[in-house]
């Protein structure tokens, strides 16, 4: 008959630059989707090179080795008999596109360079990269020799065409182009265009999915057809988690879904479905057949394939299913612990050091940790060779088995309690109990012998002694003994970090956590080169709000009863003396804000991108049944005082960056290369 067609997406963990390991787990994905029956197999954005390339993409070599990967793919036998959408850098006329490249049988039918580029957050790619500007328009591409030698073409189609196959008609979109207003599935979709392929490079952010899923759906719901979107996956070196999702999806409805957070390289989704629900849900859709009527109609690529057979009428067909989203903490929980995961595997390092202070950040720092052990645990119990050799490389060890997740979690995970006077025994007890429910390889130490040697330098070269504002001393005087102790415990965990394994007579060394939220990072409320400069941060972008709820799941789902007392207790960063024992410093108080507050200041200025005045006028309204207008405006001129200088704790942070990071040291620009 030729109506079922049977479809693949894939979502990949591409390495930036790796380019062997990810033409292995391309060939991979692709014989997987022959395997389930697929005649159309899509893959990620930029797959071949990986997508976090970034300046990378300026270099020659970095389209070389793309090229070179390509004609490995061509060649395969894994290749044939399925047509192959892979996507890669390429230069045409001098100018370079982010492509798609869809080859059959040692054929290339079609280059489709991008047309809407990603160039907004965390995306530079018009720094890269040139949109497609030449609508409905094609011209040829002449190919390197290498691929030459393998497909015995000179030149191929280059631009914005589509495929006609035997049995119906395929439309390219790339990533950004599905969030754009004119998106291209609109205007193919009136053409005749019956399958819309997305292949994407899209990073997670927390409750980002649901419109990802909605995007896909409306696109079908409106116009007919069906769409399939496949997305990178895992950690490619930055700082961004590329979350899968890969989906299929027909006339506004989920047919297949894929994993959003899984530790397996290679996720490969397959559907069967019945192209004539498309034509005739078409068919009854009055003001769509009227547009398609006038519609412009893209260059067609005839290429002698189907997607189908013409016996199928004994074939499955897939039917909608249910997206199950996950709950935003339950994204907390598992996206930064896959994203720790990627880091440390191909760190080359043996685990990771987190200095665990008793309070809710190092805290959720630490339970993201224990996910990501439940998650090894979990994936070899399922099967996960890949897994299970990293895991085995990690504690060097090639007959280890992470069974239990506490016993992966001595092996890998080294926490450290860092007291001083003026900590208090509550925050050593609530360290010392979270330490062991989870696993972790738990150090008490004691730094005031460090901090009375740099301050006894001081002393001794000056013939000056600061001292606290509780004796007497001035504000300088305090922020200084403070910064002190800060900054000894950043030493101190790179110090245990390197050595901690030695002293074990284990081989390696540890990457350092930190555990600064987003909020105090935005306030500026942090000492640079305390325990918030570490090697990575796992909640760096999430703000304390976020995290508390994230902290209530693990007490309710991973029965981790010590953290009831850390939720209970008033974040403090004990840096100031005890007043009978007790705490006498709180975060909120030292801020001179709620963390509330400041999780809202922090979504009106980096979300609203409001300014203190558009801030007031939006707060006034949001707090009219707590504030007077005056105590609003207040509030805000306290909180953008450090618009200028952060005066409380560093000296150093602006209030609420919209551009730079914060951790970076600002350096002169007086080259015309950089480290930034």
């Amino acid at each position: 008959m030729g109506r079922a067609v049977s479809v693949a997406a894939c979502a990949l963990n591409q390495w930036a630059l790796d380019f062997e390991g990810n033409a292995e787990r391309i060939l991979r994905s692709i014989s997987i989707a022959k395997s389930k029956g697929a005649r159309y197999r899509l893959g990620p954005e930029l797959e071949i090179c990986g997508y976090g390339c970034a300046d990378h993409y300026y270099e020659s070599d970095t389209l070389l080795h793309s090229f070179q990967v390509l004609a490995k793919l061509l060649e395969s036998p894994a290749t044939q008999d399925i047509i192959c959408d892979v996507g890669m850098p390429l230069m045409h006329r001098n100018v370079r596109y982010n492509c798609r490249v869809i080859f059959l049988n040692k054929k290339i039918l079609l280059i489709r360079p991008k047309i809407s580029l990603a160039n907004a957050g965390n995306y530079r790619e018009l720094r890269w990269f040139t949109p497609w500007n030449k609508a409905r328009h094609v011209e040829e591409y002449l190919l390197p020799r290498i691929i030459q030698e393998v497909t015995g073409q000179d030149t191929v189609p280059f631009g914005d065409a589509v495929l006609a196959t035997k049995d119906t008609c395929l439309g390219t979109e790339i990533c950004e182009e599905l969030w754009a207003p004119n998106s291209p599935h609109i205007e193919m979709g009136l053409d005749g265009v019956e399958i819309f392929t997305n292949s994407s490079g899209s990073h997670h952010v927390l409750r980002k999915a649901h419109t990802r899923v909605d995007l896909v759906n409306s696109a079908t719901a409106k116009n007919g057809g069906i769409y399939i979107l496949s997305n990178q996956k895992g950690c490619d070196g930055d700082r961004l988690y590329y979350d899968g999702c890969a989906m299929i999806s027909m006339n506004g409805e989920t047919v297949a879904q894929g994993s959003q957070f899984s530790l397996d390289d290679v996720e490969v989704l397959v559907a069967t479905l019945d192209l004539e629900d498309v034509r005739s849900y078409r068919a009854e859709i009055s003001s769509r057949n009227l547009a398609a009527s006038k519609v412009n109609p893209f260059p067609r690529i005839k290429v002698n394939f189907a997607l189908s057979c013409s016996d199928d009428l004994s074939v499955p067909i897939c039917v909608p299913i249910q997206w199950r989203h996950h709950s935003p903490e339950e994204e907390i929980c598992l996206g930064p612990a896959c994203w720790l995961w990627d880091y440390l595997r191909r760190s080359k390092q043996a685990g990771f050091l987190l200095p665990l202070s008793g309070g809710i950040d190092s805290s959720a720092t630490a339970c993201i940790v224990y996910s990501m052990c439940r998650q090894v645990c979990l994936a070899v119990k399922n099967g996960n060779s890949e897994v299970l050799a990293d895991a085995r490389k990690i504690v060097h060890d090639e007959t280890y088995i992470p069974e239990d997740p506490q016993e992966f979690c001595k092996r890998v995970f080294t926490t450290c309690y860092m007291a001083s006077e003026n900590s208090s025994q509550d925050t050593r007890n609530r360290a010392k109990l979270l330490a062991e429910q989870i696993g972790s390889y738990h150090i008490n130490l004691n730094i005031d012998a460090a901090v009375k040697a740099i301050v006894g330098i001081f002393s001794m070269v000056t013939g000056r002694t600061p001292r606290f504002s509780v004796y007497g001393g001035s504000r300088r005087e305090n922020l200084a003994l403070q910064n002190v102790q800060a900054r000894v415990r950043m030493v101190l965990a790179y110090l245990f970090a390197q050595l901690t394994l030695w002293t074990r007579g284990m081989p390696g060394g540890l990457l350092v956590l930190g555990s600064a939220n987003v909020d105090e990072s935005l306030r500026g409320y942090l000492t640079k080169y305390d325990c918030s400069s570490a090697d990575i941060n796992p909640i760096g972008g999430i703000s304390k709000t976020d995290l508390k709820n994230f902290i209530q799941y693990c007490i309710e789902n991973f029965q981790l009863t010590a953290l009831r007392s850390i939720m209970a207790a008033p974040p403090t960063a004990e840096l100031e003396p005890l007043m009978d024992g007790q705490v006498s410093q709180t975060d909120e108080a030292d801020m001179g804000m709620t963390y509330a507050e400041l999780s809202i200041y922090g979504k009106l200025r980096k979300i609203a991108k409001a300014g203190p005045y558009s801030m007031f006028c939006k707060l006034i309204n949001l707090w009219k049944e707590i504030c007077t207008p005056r105590e609003v405006m207040h509030k805000i001129k306290s909180c953008n005082v450090f618009a200028k200088i952060d005066c409380l704790k560093n000296g150093q942070m602006k209030f609420l960056s919209l551009e730079r990071d914060g951790f970076i040291i600002l350096p002169y620009l007086e080259r015309s290369y950089s480290c930034n």
